[in-house]
Parts: structure tokens; C-alpha cells; sequence
């Protein structure tokens, strides 16, 4: 699996996880398969899409 991230929300907002789900549910909207992953290391969300490769 390969992931290509769109953009990086930083975890500590008040708001927490919610602009990267928004974000992502309008990359849905427009047809791009947008998942949210929590990065560890950064402490960020990130919205990314995923690709298939073959192995």
C-alpha cells in the first residue's frame, strides 16, 4: 500500500480531529477516496489517499 498525503492538520487544535475529517469528506464529495490517519511521530492527522500496488 502506497499513500500519497494531501494535507496535515496539527492534533492539538481545540477542535481536534475535525478539519481533517471535513477536509477529507470534501475530497470524498469530489470522488478521491480520502482517509485521516493519525501520525504519531508528528503528533498530526493527516488526509491521505491510498493506492494499491501490485505485488
Amino acid at each position: 500500500m502506497v499513500a500519497k498525503v494531501l494535507e496535515r492538520f496539527p492534533a492539538g487544535s481545540p477542535r481536534g480531529s475535525w478539519p481533517a475529517e471535513e477536509y477529507a469528506a470534501a475530497r470524498r464529495a469530489e470522488g478521491r477516496p480520502a482517509t485521516v490517519v493519525m501520525d504519531l511521530e508528528s503528533d498530526s492527522f493527516l488526509v491521505v489517499l491510498e493506492k494499491r500496488t501490485e505485488d
